[in-house]
């Protein structure tokens, strides 16, 4: 009892140096940005220790002299945000009943940011025990949220659980129809769904059509051009709908006025399903309806998607010729950035695409090499590799393909490079024990037709992951 209350007045007495901004700090710390930035006065010492984050810029920021503060800015953090992490920072308290979820959110998204370990499980189990329904209406944040990396696998395993035993409350939320296209094939493909195929396949048409609010929910009054967007819209999400298990009167009513957004090999079997009794259609449906299961930290299905296309030179508003099948070779965090440990993983192997992650952005950026890696110096000679960059993860309309023009200098087999393109249009690479923070990105139009990011240099990936493409 004793101890306890000598901690409550550590506690307040560490707050009272917080709230005394005027004297004694050594540290501005700008949070935000323009014109909802905000400045905070802190103190090193306290930084230091209580967040891994905060220390490891502290320690390349060295005050030049007593005089001199250090001042180091935040910009992916709310003011509002940071204030309430400051207080738990310094006064080791922190009363969430006094917050609302989504502040809860941001809250737990900035103690991932800030590496503050011992709150991150604690915030994960607060929103699970006590914001169960919340989260339920608001399935699309949750998932992207504790999707995006593997910090938060309590709220991972919540989303999973939710969409195998009670998909029912995703689809009857008011945020259905606003989830992502990877939220929704997670969804869709679970085996254990407790719920009919024909009823899955009218919520896929129901996203689908919200997603192109000039479609009526009437199918009858659609153009060609109406088909053709729906049909874009579901082309990753169709392949996971098992027609097969609807019944004759089910698909008449629900599938064949929606036939023209079908791929034309599926439908046709599927019509053969529905009229022949003696015709075996699984090898030829499980063609058409394969899995697509792609082992990435950095990309989703809608990339997949997209990448298909270019791979096969089509326009980003054509169908999908072949929906390619992504297999992970190497992922950074998990098996090292080393150029020499890319080349023992990925030499030989032909058909790969890497994907680079800027540091502490969304931003990523990648290639196509349809030849084999080598670690022998030079260039590799093909006309069918390409470059590209997203701004945005989120959003893959906001792209930029590159493709070869150079043949000759389209793939770099320099020994210190990792996955490289062209004379430094993508070149990753870097060297010693600590590659990590020497993992370098250059970005330059020499060997193909655009440069694909505004800046040349990046000094730090976050992560690079090479896939073969099947």
């Amino acid at each position: 009892m004793a101890e306890s209350k000598f901690l409550t007045k550590l506690s307040q007495n560490l707050l009272e140096i917080l709230n005394d901004d005027e004297e004694y700090y050594d540290i501005t710390i700008e949070v935000g940005n323009d014109p909802y930035a905000k400045v905070f006065h802190a103190h090193k010492v306290i930084l230091n220790y209580r967040s891994l984050y905060l220390r490891r810029i502290l320690s390349t920021n060295k005050k030049k002299n007593d005089e001199t503060l250090t001042h180091i800015k935040l910009t992916n953090i709310l003011p509002e945000i940071f204030q309430i992490i400051l207080k738990y920072i310094y006064g080791g308290k922190l009363s969430l009943n006094d917050y609302d979820v989504p502040d809860i959110i941001n809250i737990l998204v900035a103690a991932r940011d800030l590496n503050l370990q011992e709150l991150i499980p604690h915030l994960q189990t607060f929103l699970i025990k006590n914001e169960t329904n919340w989260m339920e209406q608001n399935f699309n944040l949750i998932y992207q949220t504790s999707f995006k990396d593997d910090s938060f696998l309590d709220l991972q395993k919540f989303c999973t659980e939710l969409i195998s035993k009670q998909p029912e409350k995703i689809f009857k939320s008011p945020s259905f129809v606003s989830i992502s296209e990877e939220a929704l094939i997670a969804i869709i493909r679970s085996d254990n769904l407790q719920m009919n195929e024909v009823q899955i396949w009218e919520h896929v048409l129901k996203w689908g059509i919200a997603q192109n609010p000039e479609l009526s929910s009437d199918s009858s009054s659609y153009s060609n051009g109406d088909f053709v967007a729906l049909k874009n819209t579901l082309q990753l999400c169709i392949p996971h709908i098992k027609f097969i298990k609807f019944t004759s009167r089910e698909f008449l009513n629900k599938v064949y006025p929606y036939k023209k957004i079908i791929p034309e090999e599926l439908y046709e079997s599927l019509i053969r399903v529905f009229l022949d009794n003696d015709y075996n259609p699984s090898s030829k449906i499980e063609s058409q309806m394969k899995e697509i299961n792609i082992d990435s930290k950095i990309i989703t299905n809608q990339h997949v998607g997209l990448i298909s296309k270019w791979i096969d030179k089509l326009e980003i508003t054509n169908g999908i010729k072949n929906l390619y099948e992504f297999k992970l070779i190497l992922r950074g965090s998990r098996d090292g950035f080393m150029p020499k440990t890319f080349h023992e993983m990925c030499d030989n192997i032909s058909c790969t695409i890497s994907i680079v992650k800027i540091k502490n952005s969304t931003e990523i950026v990648g290639g196509y090499n349809p030849i084999k890696w080598k670690n022998e110096g030079g260039f590799g000679i093909t006309n069918n590799s390409f470059i590209f960059s997203f701004m945005n993860k989120e959003n893959i309309e906001d792209h930029l393909l590159s493709r070869v023009n150079d043949e000759r200098k389209a793939i770099n087999f320099w020994t210190y490079c990792g996955p490289s393109f062209g004379r430094g249009d993508l070149s990753i690479y870097g060297g010693g024990s600590d590659f990590y923070n020497n993992c370098k990105c250059f970005c330059r139009k020499r060997s193909y037709e655009k440069k694909i990011r505004n800046t040349e240099y990046e000094k730090n990936m976050k992560c690079f992951s090479p896939l073969n493409i099947d």
